[in-house]
């Protein structure tokens, strides 16, 4: 038996049973530290104090164990697909919640922008965790945006027009602010609410029709 935060006691069996877990996210830091390359799989023992011959008791190999450390670190993104079918409102109010929600969920769990610094630099060598990155993320967003806009144009909200056919340029600034807060937030922190009340205004001028129209 050990003992865990709050003095609650952790069987063994329970101990055993969350070591996956623990591997899988200190490797995500090794990685984030590191790269794929220069991770070595006793490296990442050495963060929870075990061998590395437990971590390739659950992970047979380094190449295994980056797949599914970016496998279970993708898997908040799902939540933006099952979150879009909740909206509710006209279509510009979901629009609006949808982008929103987009921005919370990388201002929410910081693993999501790491996620991608580590899917834009080991994309080459792993190209289906872009694929992962692009289905779980990037589609859903970009499918519930173009339904909305197409809907919203149909229902005489929405201008049709070129920013209405294409919404990749719609949803363009959540990645350029993704991207942004891992290369330059150093050197220009971005605020996340002014820069999404901005994108949200953009896209809506963009989009509504106006009085008389």
């Amino acid at each position: 038996m050990v003992m865990a935060k709050g003095l609650k006691t952790i069987s063994r069996a329970e101990q055993k049973a969350r070591r996956p877990q623990e591997i899988l996210e200190a490797a995500f830091e090794e990685f984030l530290d590191k790269g794929f390359a220069a991770t070595r799989v006793e490296d990442v023992a050495l963060r929870l104090g075990i061998t590395k011959g437990t971590v390739y008791l659950y992970f047979p190999s380094k190449e295994v164990l980056f797949e599914e450390t970016i496998r279970q670190m993708s898997l908040p993104l799902s939540q933006l697909r099952a979150s879009a079918e909740i909206l509710e409102g006209s279509h510009a109010e979901r629009l609006k919640q949808m982008i929103g929600m987009a921005y919370e969920m990388i201002s929410g769990d910081c693993k999501c922008s790491e996620l991608l610094r580590l899917t834009v630099s080991e994309g080459t060598r792993f190209p289906h965790i872009v694929d992962r990155h692009y289905d779980e993320f990037v589609a859903p967003l970009l499918k519930t945006v173009c339904t909305l806009v197409e809907g919203g144009v149909a229902a005489g909200e929405f201008l049709p027009g070129p920013a209405a056919s294409a919404p990749d340029v719609l949803i363009g600034p959540i990645i350029h602010f993704n991207l942004w807060s891992i290369l330059f937030a150093q050197r220009r922190p971005l605020d996340q609410k002014a820069y999404m009340e901005a994108h949200i205004d953009m896209v809506m001028r963009t989009l509504m029709r106006g009085k008389g129209e």
